[in-house]
């Protein structure tokens, strides 16, 4: 039977979207279920302030009458105003490994995108660079992890084989916790806050650092604003984060620095690891995929490192070195074993540089594929 490819119109469609995956990947011992209520936050278009500047498409395949692919298409007008480059973003692409369904699928996305006068299509990349983003191309036997995406390693074998090339990759790394505890990097730490009159924040409880929401996410914007495909973050947007994300913060895993005024100059956030709570959750929090949420946040011997920011004027100046000193205390006292850098593009030598002092392996790597439209 040929590929029926349908255009997701209603709420049961896109929950059919999102359920997917789940399906395609059951018992997979490396897939990470998304969290079904952010995804339904993320694509519904009265809920994600993002759709104040983009439109978006979804389809889905169906091979046999059963759902065999998914994908989305964003067109991100704010990326397409300070990039000057009609791309389009395709994104929540999953499909069985057949070449069929997947041509449907990117034929569709493909024909959306020209009909809207963009000239490429890349991804995968969400509407925001704090959604999930870049396809897997090594290391489909490691854990994945909340912010990253799991794909088979059929994907990107299909991509090319559809003319999808190489756009940028991310790297990521994987660094012994016990090692983080390093002698250089106190020495640092401490010559920096004495210098430059910095100091950590003392922070109790999450309530505590949402007063400084503002200033983390405009030092994401400051800090990531180089970066690829990064669009500075709407007040609506930053709002919808603060609202969604901050109740699961642990503020001894989230270092803040501030200047003797007071004024945040420097963040970390790290959270314990979410995936092995979320394999068993099955992506909901309900009736009981909570309870594993909250007993992995209290004991867990692996972190992940999700942003770090510091302010322009204080970078190069040794403030990276607070924030790392300050989570290795932290890692220290939960016993934490691993952590896991989560992607980082293999271009940014900074990033890359702060590693050196530590035992870490180099076990992922994720792809943005691109298509220049004919």
């Amino acid at each position: 039977m040929s590929v029926e490819i349908q255009e997701v119109k209603s709420i049961r469609d896109l929950k059919k979207m999102i359920e997917f995956p789940n399906r395609l990947y059951k018992k997979n011992p490396y897939y990470v279920p998304r969290l079904h209520f952010d995804e339904l936050n993320i694509l519904r278009r009265d809920k994600n302030p993002a759709f104040d500047h983009c439109e978006a498409q979804y389809w889905l395949a169906y091979k046999d009458g059963k759902i065999a692919g998914r994908i989305a298409v964003i067109i991100n007008n704010k990326y397409i105003e300070k990039w000057k480059n009609r791309y389009a973003r395709f994104g929540w692409v999953d499909f069985i490994d057949d070449a069929e369904v997947s041509e449907a699928l990117f034929k569709t996305a493909e024909a959306w995108a020209k009909e809207k006068g963009m000239t490429a299509l890349h991804g995968p990349m969400g509407f925001t660079d704090l959604d999930n983003e870049g396809m897997l191309v090594e290391g489909f036997e490691e854990l994945g992890t909340l912010a990253t995406l799991y794909n088979y390693p059929y994907y990107p074998e299909h991509l090319k084989k559809l003319g999808y090339e190489k756009d940028v990759d991310w790297v990521e790394y994987e660094i012994d916790a016990p090692q983080i505890h390093n002698e250089t990097v106190e020495r640092v730490a401490h010559v920096t806050a004495k210098r430059n009159r910095l100091q950590l924040l003392e922070v109790k409880k999450a309530k505590q650092l949402r007063p400084y929401a503002p200033e983390i996410f405009d030092i994401i914007d400051e800090t990531y604003a180089d970066l690829f495909g990064v669009v500075p973050l709407t007040d609506k947007q930053i709002k919808s984060y603060t609202d969604q994300y901050f109740g699961f913060i642990r503020p001894e895993y989230c270092p803040v620095i501030v200047n003797e005024e007071g004024r945040l100059v420097g963040f970390g956030i790290t959270m314990p690891s979410l995936s092995k709570a979320l394999q068993k959750a099955g992506g909901r929090l309900f009736p009981f995929g909570f309870i594993h949420l909250l007993k992995a946040l209290k004991k867990n011997d692996r972190v992940d490192l999700y942003l770090v920011g510091v302010r322009r004027e204080y970078q190069n100046k040794g403030v990276n070195a607070m924030l790392i000193h300050a989570m290795s205390q932290t890692y220290k006292q939960q016993n934490v074993k691993k952590v896991e850098s989560n992607p980082e593009l293999e271009t940014n030598t900074k990033v890359q540089g702060q590693w050196k002092y530590y035992n870490r392996r180099q076990h992922k790597r994720r792809r943005c594929f691109i298509k220049h439209l004919k």
